[in-house]
């Protein structure tokens, strides 16, 4: 058995460092072979939903019968996340041996955690054979180290304010980053976007020649929903059809509305059945969005105001009558100020913590009861996620919601035993 321990080799990588720039991403490919050019990828940037709109792609196009590969981050609890094929991570020892094979290659070579990851994704897809490849930007697009390859489909799914320090403080200036990944004689799918987000971004379709495609029509306002033992599946009617998606929320619904048009694309191109694809919808899932775990148990990643706006509109959708003891933990660089109001509809209390992860400040309990007290909500803290749920379970019979950090939600479905949750798609 191979010895070598992919995991720790990441460890040792400068997993914050940013390095944004596509010349040593690009070198570093050429180095290894150029894999990319025998891949077909699919590229998608934005905001907010960029990981459900990838597992909506991938289960539809693996439901077509093509073999995926799929790239996103960062991962919840294992590493491996963030490298799928055909809806499952990686095994170990297949991990090992390609991260292995590339520490070799990439000897001598100053590379970061994101760029060394983003390398290994393509080498595993191309060992893999995957018919198409969905290919999550880890931030911004222009500069991101996902942009290093050709690709037959660019997606950007809204625009939001996140990550100012790295991408911009205005909308305009944010879009002008996701803008680009645009690349000339390939086609644009967008989602919903603010006027001024929207007119730089079909500015620089305009620009290249290339044909953008937004929603057809409204997001479906009319729906039903139905909870079940692992999660909720909503359905609604969408051109002329009943569609039934394993994700729930008005967010997904407007999700949706990118995928169809790429999928209605992409199955001329690509050959396969459009009906199918969509069909497969019903069985999509991606874990810590609105994410039933357990009976009494809820997590959702969403950790800026837009994704907490998304989050608590769809719980008030599926479970109007319910209020939430809410678990809740926030990075310094997240605008706390602007999300806690956002859960007034649906929140009984809050049960604060810190979030422990090396190199990144996060505010503390003390800190975020006061925000909570000053907008009038019940708060008291724990000392970590996990602790915390087990004290909400123990005190009342309200269902919990963990919210407010993708780290976050990582620590509670480790700690609940839920790593073959995270790992698998299907």
């Amino acid at each position: 058995m191979n010895s070598f321990d992919g995991d720790k080799y990441f460890e040792n990588l400068d997993m914050f460092g940013i390095r944004l720039g596509l010349d040593d991403i690009r070198e570093h490919l050429k180095a290894v072979g150029n894999p990319q050019k025998n891949l077909r990828f699919i590229h998608i940037a934005g905001t907010n939903g960029k990981g459900s709109t990838g597992a909506m792609l991938e289960c539809a196009l693996r439901g077509a019968g093509l073999k995926t590969g799929f790239f996103t981050s960062p991962h919840l609890i294992d590493i491996r996340e963030r490298f799928r094929v055909n809806g499952k991570t990686i095994d170990r020892e297949k991990f090992n041996a390609a991260t292995e094979k590339l520490a070799k290659l990439s000897e001598g070579r100053r590379t970061t955690y994101f760029e060394f990851a983003t390398v290994l994704a393509i080498m595993i897809f191309c060992e893999e054979k995957c018919d198409a490849v969905i290919w999550e930007t880890g931030m911004g697009g222009r500069l991101d180290a996902t942009n290093a390859v050709d690709t037959s489909v660019s997606i950007i799914t809204n625009i939001a304010l996140d990550h100012q320090n790295h991408l911009g403080n205005t909308l305009a200036e944010i879009a002008w980053e996701k803008a680009g990944i645009l690349r000339k004689d390939v086609p644009l799918f967008y989602g919903e976007l603010a006027p001024e987000a929207q007119e730089v971004i079909l500015a620089r379709a305009a620009e290249l020649g290339i044909p953008a495609t937004g929603p057809l029509e409204e997001t479906p306002a009319v729906f039903s929903a139905e909870e079940r033992a692992n999660g909720f599946v909503q359905s609604f009617p969408y051109q002329g059809r009943n569609i039934s998606l394993g994700l729930p929320g008005r967010m997904q619904r407007e999700n949706f509305r990118i995928v169809y048009n790429v999928l209605k694309y992409l199955a001329e191109k690509w050959n396969f059945d459009f009906e199918t694809a969509l069909a497969s919808l019903a069985q999509v899932r991606w874990p810590a969005r609105l994410d039933k775990i357990e009976e009494r148990i809820i997590v959702d990643g969403g950790h800026n105001p837009d994704g907490i706006r998304a989050l608590t509109e769809s719980v008030k959708e599926l479970l109007p009558q319910e209020k939430f003891t809410i678990v809740f933990g926030a990075f310094k660089d997240k605008d706390v100020s602007q999300s806690l109001p956002l859960y007034k509809d649906i929140a009984a209390e809050f049960i604060m913590i810190p979030n422990f992860e090396e190199g990144r400040k996060c505010h503390t309990p003390e800190e975020l009861i006061a925000m909570a007290n000053a907008l009038g909500f019940k708060a008291r803290s724990a000392a970590s996620g996990p602790e915390a749920v087990t004290l909400a379970l123990e005190s009342s019979q309200k269902r919990v919601l963990v919210s407010g950090s993708l780290f976050l939600a990582g620590d509670v479905l480790s700690a609940r035993g839920k790593l073959e949750h995270a790992l698998h798609l299907c």
